[in-house]
């Protein structure tokens, strides 16, 4: 199945199952008034999977044009920033439903601070391995010199650029270093 069909499947999904839930938690409250303690956290937890799969199924969608253009590579980048963000938006979504906004907001804040110090090295090597991806400064195949190594260029990922040296060994450079020190490119 094609994205497009995938995310438009799992919202009606969604829809359909909150939907049901609701009509059964309207018809147990009649028997049992104590159920609907209880229903949102089946709220929750059916929003968590369902989110997921549409974050999923959206990432897919913005990356498939990406992978297209700029090669496989890239659009796995993308797709993952993506659903990171995807991830942020639905936790601060599922937060400010449940405890409103102000509560939102500072959970939101929270949380924000806390994953960012968390990720802080790993988010900025794959803000760097997309803008290297898409930018495109030099190309597998390329000689360059750059974060002290020189090299050919053999592969170019969301956290790394892989180069080999004249004695054949195989370098990961980060590509947080490439974009932040002067760069070479040799003419081949």
């Amino acid at each position: 199945m094609n994205p497009v069909g995938r995310l438009a499947l799992w919202i009606v999904l969604y829809v359909v199952v909150m939907a049901a839930v609701q009509y059964v938690f309207n018809f147990a409250s009649g028997t049992y008034p104590a159920v609907k303690d209880y229903k949102i956290y089946i709220d929750i937890l059916l929003s968590l999977y369902f989110g997921w799969q549409i974050v999923k199924a959206f990432a897919d969608i913005i990356a498939l044009p990406v992978a297209k253009k700029q090669g496989e590579t890239a659009g796995k980048a993308v797709s993952n920033l993506i659903k990171l963000l995807g991830i942020g938006g639905l936790v601060a979504a599922i937060a400010g439903a449940v405890s409103g906004g102000p509560a939102a907001a500072a959970l939101g804040g929270f949380i924000g601070l806390v994953i960012g110090f968390a990720t802080q090295q790993v988010l900025g090597q794959a803000v760097a391995g997309t803008f290297l991806l898409l930018a495109r400064p030099f190309k597998i195949g390329d000689k360059i010199i750059g974060a002290g190594q020189e090299g050919i260029v053999e592969d170019i990922n969301a956290m790394y650029t892989v180069i080999r040296d004249a004695e054949g060994n195989k370098i990961l450079v980060p590509n947080n270093k490439l974009i932040s020190d002067i760069l070479k490119i040799k003419k081949s």
